[in-house]
């Protein structure tokens, strides 16, 4: 199935909801905005904060665990350098759309305590997000090539998991130096997507207080 004829079903099954919801349409205003326009900037957070809030669930702790115990390393790593690129950038624009559509629903003038709390949280979200994006994912990428460079000198990285190459680094100074430097530059990355993922996980308590299921 096409990404086209993927966004079209996604679309399809939005307006089949519309139509099992037709009272959202005649929902009175909340005195600041039309209802309609309420309603969609409602739906766009919702949808771009709960995208977001998924994705991260996912890559930080399902699919980067599973690949990692089962792929060979240098083809996990450069899985990884296409797709935490692809990752990041999705997540930022989430987060963009949900901080623009948090505060124009919520005015920072006449916004409560705990509103502006929020659009706090979702913008420091959006920073870790774009910090890892444009600083760190690319200074990991060119650090996992580089050490791959040595790893393939010494025979090593079409294994599963990392004991051959801890071995080799007892002996070869070079890897090891490349393995600290690795390790710090990935480690501030991974400090970042943990950092972004708790602000995510605080707005979905505030969204749960919100809900009148």
């Amino acid at each position: 199935m096409g990404w086209m004829t993927r966004f079209l079903s996604a679309v399809v099954f939005l307006a089949i909801g519309v139509l099992f919801a037709p009272e959202t349409f005649g929902s009175k205003s909340d005195g600041q905005h039309p209802p309609k326009l309420a309603t969609f900037l409602k739906l766009a957070h919702l949808l771009c904060f709960s995208t977001a809030f998924g994705a991260a669930l996912w890559v930080t702790f399902i699919g980067g665990i599973i690949m990692f115990k089962n792929l060979p390393r240098h083809q996990f790593g450069n899985l990884q350098s296409k797709m935490f690129p692809a990752y990041f950038s999705m997540v930022g624009v989430c987060c963009a759309v949900s901080v623009g559509s948090f505060g124009f629903l919520h005015p920072w003038k006449t916004a409560s305590a705990s509103e502006k709390y929020q659009l706090g949280f979702i913008l420091a979200a959006f920073a870790f997000n774009l910090s890892n994006l444009f600083v760190f994912t690319p200074m990991t990428i060119q650090m996992m090539k580089e050490r791959h460079k040595v790893e393939r000198e010494a025979n090593i990285g079409e294994e599963v998991g990392w004991t051959k190459n801890q071995e080799v680094a007892k002996v070869n100074p070079k890897l090891s130096a490349m393995n600290k430097k690795f390790g710090m530059i990935h480690g501030l990355s991974s400090l970042a997507n943990i950092f972004s993922f708790g602000c995510l996980a605080m707005h979905s308590w505030y969204l749960a207080g919100k809900l009148d299921l």
